[in-house]
């Protein structure tokens, strides 16, 4: 609890992934993948109860062995490649009513801190509607191009070319997943995480990775060997 707001984290985990194989419970330094982001849940005073959402026996095992509370099975339509990401939260919260603020932990994110976390729900306590976790793109936007199927490149976010030096350049964030939290009431009446007034709480590239495929898994490792973490 933070102030007289109940805190509710919910960490989604389906057991089909298309990068890597059972990406959620795969090893990560000595322990599941899920567990790194339960881990960190249970250090964060502010949250009132961390539940794990999934559609796998196997994962829920794996979450109640690591001390993450599985009050439910998340229905099949809601573990699909189809499924909207927001479904799952909004499942959560309808059978667990009476919550104030939500917090969404994806496992894909192993190396945030309990403090990226805490800050989060502290902007939310304090009055903002969201707030959500971003690096910063290590170049501007005037690098970034969308080519055609002739390769022919077209600035992705402007009609006209550059010739700015990236230090001259204004500096642009990037969602990096790891942390998404909500003030229950705008996260009903938007569904979504994402709307106009949400603030924004920077981590530094990395902590920022996002396990999508067996390179980012390694890069991990890598970081975690050597203290970076």
């Amino acid at each position: 609890m933070i102030g007289d707001k109940r805190v509710l984290a919910i960490i989604p985990a389906r057991g089909s992934s298309k990068g890597i194989y059972r990406k959620n419970i795969r090893m990560l330094a000595g322990k599941p993948l899920i567990a790194w982001t339960i881990d960190v849940a249970h250090k964060v005073r502010e949250i009132d109860r961390v539940i794990l959402t999934t559609d796998d026996p196997e994962i829920a095992t794996v979450g109640q062995r690591y001390g993450c509370d599985v009050p439910f099975m998340r229905p099949n339509e809601l573990a699909g490649d189809n499924a909207p990401g927001i479904a799952p939260v909004l499942h959560a919260l309808e059978m667990l009513p009476g919550y104030d603020i939500v917090v969404l932990l994806q496992p894909t994110s192993p190396l945030r801190l309990k403090e990226d976390v805490v800050a989060c729900i502290k902007v939310v306590a304090t009055g903002a509607p969201a707030c959500v976790t971003v690096q910063s793109l290590r170049h501007g936007i005037h690098l970034l191009y969308e080519m055609d199927s002739q390769a022919n490149l077209v600035p992705a976010c402007s009609k006209e070319f550059s010739t700015a030096r990236r230090q001259d350049t204004q500096k642009v964030q990037m969602l990096n997943g790891a942390v998404y939290a909500a003030d229950i009431a705008e996260l009903l009446k938007h569904k979504s995480f994402l709307f106009q007034g949400m603030k924004a709480h920077e981590m530094p590239p990395h902590r920022s990775i996002d396990i999508d495929d067996q390179l980012d898994l390694e890069m991990a490792e890598l970081l975690l060997s050597k203290g970076f973490v």
